[in-house]
């Protein structure tokens, strides 16, 4: 007999269990998340409550009502029941790390454009930051293009 009740091993990527209404509220959630810089702070809080996400969602039921008085969300009833499934937490917390490690590859990049853009600068400007050139940063340093399979399976031959 166990205490635990229903799947605690992780969500498949493969396999989507959620709908595409409630998956489009966590990338929201999530981007929201790396943008602000607080992707190790959520991870941790939604690593410690990922036990009571049922408990959770049903404070969001009790709270409804206030926060729909003053904030009007249309995403915020898809987010409470998203809430009652045991695997939307660990989804979100994935996804947070995606975008997390893309927005560090970004800027990766950025900084190594700009360190080799201020090779090229005067000395005064590298050391003393005076008459600083405006920097334009192209697009494709800031979105690569994506990478085909073709090509990773020719660059492994």
């Amino acid at each position: 007999m166990s205490f635990l009740k229903g799947n605690v091993e992780l969500p498949e990527p493969e396999k989507n269990p959620l709908p595409a209404e409630e998956e489009a509220v966590l990338d929201k959630l999530a981007h929201k998340v790396v943008d602000r810089g607080m992707t190790v702070p959520a991870i941790i809080f939604l690593e410690s409550v990922k036990p009571l996400n049922y408990i959770g969602s049903q404070v969001l039921v009790f709270f409804e009502p206030i926060v729909q008085t003053v904030f009007n969300f249309k995403d915020y009833n898809t987010f409470r029941a998203s809430l009652e499934k045991r695997e939307t937490i660990e989804r979100l917390i994935l996804k947070i790390e995606k975008y997390d490690a893309i927005s560090l590859a970004r800027e990766k990049r950025r900084k190594k454009f700009l360190k080799k853009e201020k090779k090229n600068w005067k000395w005064y400007q590298r050391w003393l930051g005076i008459f600083t050139p405006k920097v334009k940063i192209p697009e494709e340093i800031l979105n690569p293009p994506p990478k085909d399979k073709t090509e990773d399976k020719k660059s492994e031959s």
